[in-house]
């Protein structure tokens, strides 16, 4: 399982969000370029980076994104308002590993299918999952397309992954996330990543017993010390029982 240790940015500033309310952040006084130093030292593999700002629409973190994908020494997943091909062949042109899409892909699925095929494994759709709808424009709206549907209607597209967040488990109900990641996982035909369900080691390990789940996004519990770096990719690796 690929852990993929996350950094939120407001302004310049590593943040973490309380039941994803982006007018409420908690500011964390951390340099994110020594943050992403730090992930790639403790032996991540890769690293993910959501750009608040852009996803308000209210201004970019565009800059500092660019140094951080030169300086962390290790993949960057950029996300966070990203609305056309343009803006994502301008990413990958920059260095950028991997690009996250969710409401351009809700809204508009022909040019994320356009922009897979032309950066094939370079793309991620993220599904915001919301008491059973798909949720677009940072968790705000509910799409017309569920998210069984959503995830099977890029069944042959070459994406990088699928990108599942149950808001329910980021507000606070964990176990009916794995269900829901069950679900999903199985009808995929990318590679899955959790995100908003790791606050400790035990949920890795119940991650990994799930099929198809392929890494989980790792970033409030790090920055509210209830797992480690460390113990975090110590977890995600199989045990010698997963070997045999």
């Amino acid at each position: 399982m690929i852990i993929y240790p996350t950094i939120q940015l407001i302004n310049g500033r590593c943040v973490t969000l309380r039941r994803g309310r982006t007018s409420e952040p908690m500011i964390w006084h951390v340099d994110p370029i020594e943050t992403a130093r730090g992930f790639a030292a403790a032996g991540a593999s890769w690293m993910h980076v959501t750009d608040i700002d852009a996803v308000k629409g209210d201004g970019d973190n565009r800059e500092l994104i660019l140094e951080l994908v030169r300086q962390a020494g290790i993949p960057v997943q950029v996300g966070g308002g990203i609305r056309s091909v343009d803006q994502i062949a301008e990413w990958i042109d920059h260095g950028v590993g991997r690009l996250v899409v969710g409401t351009l892909a809700a809204l508009d699925f022909y040019s994320v299918q356009r922009a897979a095929r032309l950066y094939p494994d370079q793309i991620c759709v993220a599904v915001d999952v919301w008491k059973g709808d798909t949720m677009t424009h940072g968790w705000l709206h509910p799409s017309a397309i569920k998210p069984f549907d959503f995830v099977k209607s890029f069944d042959t597209v070459p994406l990088a992954s699928i990108i599942v967040t149950d808001i329910d488990a980021n507000i606070g109900n964990v176990e009916n996330t794995f269900e829901t990641l069950k679900n999903l996982a199985v009808v995929s035909s990318s590679p899955v990543i959790a995100s908003g369900v790791v606050r400790t080691k035990h949920d890795i390990e119940r991650l990994k017993q799930l099929k198809y789940v392929s890494g989980t996004i790792v970033g409030d519990a790090l920055f509210n010390k209830t797992i480690t770096i460390e113990e975090a990719l110590e977890a995600a690796q199989p045990r010698i029982e997963d070997l045999v």
